[in-house]
């Protein structure tokens, strides 16, 4: 009889939702694996990557909160983000290899803010060669790495605001908050266009995502460096609560009775519930379970359960 080795998970159990204040230069799984080696986690994921240029708020999940990690990649964002006008490049920021140059001496900052009206609202986007999408299973950036440029489809997206912060000819610095799916590049690139000048980005730094907008609430790599207390968890303070991510559905608190039956999988009948949409579901009135979603009948059915007593 053969005999099949598996890799045994070390680590600890760790649930909780860290704000990391990614680093300029290295990739958001990078970060990620930092982090998760930090505080020893036996499972965590990121939540949207950033480009290695890029800095800010990047959600770690810690165990049992991966199981929201789609909701954070749906939330809105924002950003702060120069742009150099009068230069394109490449991979659409100072990463590549600039194709391009225009004086921008005839842009002013009239033109500009006018011409930031015209991307607000519903947009249509076009993903740059150098991103994370897939072609046929390649990474469109291993494609493009190798001169291989292959048709995209655009995809709508939607600009809430666009608050112009500084013109410094040829440094542009905006303010943008933005639906799931928006390429800062691609904007920056496609004002830079409607400027008759091109653009590219020179710094871009992501300040928000969806309830999390407190930038203050983020703790760098750094803090972490080099401290052997963090993987024995007297760092762990910093880690958000889980229903934190899911703050803004309403909260329905169950009896020790109907917790039971909810965490069993069986849809449960709230006096005083919702009458539609997502739910955050607590065992009295802090211990979190789940999410959950009314139906037609007006029953809470449980979507998703969380196991926050791991040893």
């Amino acid at each position: 009889m053969s005999r099949i080795n598996r890799r045994r998970k070390t680590g600890r159990h760790l649930n909780g939702i860290l704000l990391l204040d990614k680093p300029e230069g290295i990739t958001s799984n990078a970060a990620l694996q930092q982090a998760k080696t930090c505080f020893n986690a036996m499972k965590a994921g990121h939540t949207g990557s950033l480009d290695p240029i890029a800095t800010g708020m990047l959600p770690i999940c810690f165990g049992e909160a991966t199981k929201i990690s789609s909701f954070l990649l749906d939330a809105d964002k924002s950003y702060l983000v120069t742009g150099e006008l009068g230069k394109t490049s490449t991979t659409g920021d100072s990463e590549g290899e600039i194709t391009d140059f225009v004086s921008p001496d005839q842009v002013s900052e009239k033109l500009i803010k006018n011409t930031l009206k015209q991307f607000l609202g519903d947009i249509e986007q076009i993903p740059p060669m150098y991103s994370a999408l897939k072609h046929k299973g390649e990474r469109l950036y291993t494609l493009a790495r190798q001169g291989i440029e292959v048709e995209r489809k655009k995809r709508q997206v939607h600009i809430f605001s666009i608050d112009f912060i500084a013109y410094h000819e040829p440094f542009l610095e905006l303010e943008i908050k933005c639906s799931k799916g928006t390429y800062i590049r691609t904007l920056i690139e496609d004002i830079g266009r409607q400027l008759n000048c091109g653009a590219y980005v020179t710094a871009l730094r992501r300040l928000t995502v969806g309830v999390f907008d407190n930038p203050d609430k983020m703790v760098t790599l750094a803090l972490f460096s080099d401290q052997p207390e963090c993987s024995q968890g007297l760092f762990d303070h910093y880690l958000l609560p889980i229903d934190e991510a899911l703050s803004e559905w309403p909260k329905v608190s169950l009896s020790n009775d109907s917790a039971y039956y909810f965490s069993q999988g069986q849809a449960i009948l709230v006096a005083n519930a919702p009458t539609s949409g997502w739910v955050r579901i607590f065992q009295g009135d802090t211990h979190f379970l789940g999410m959950g979603k009314i139906m037609e009948n007006g029953k809470v059915a449980p979507k998703r359960l969380f196991n926050l007593n791991n040893p």
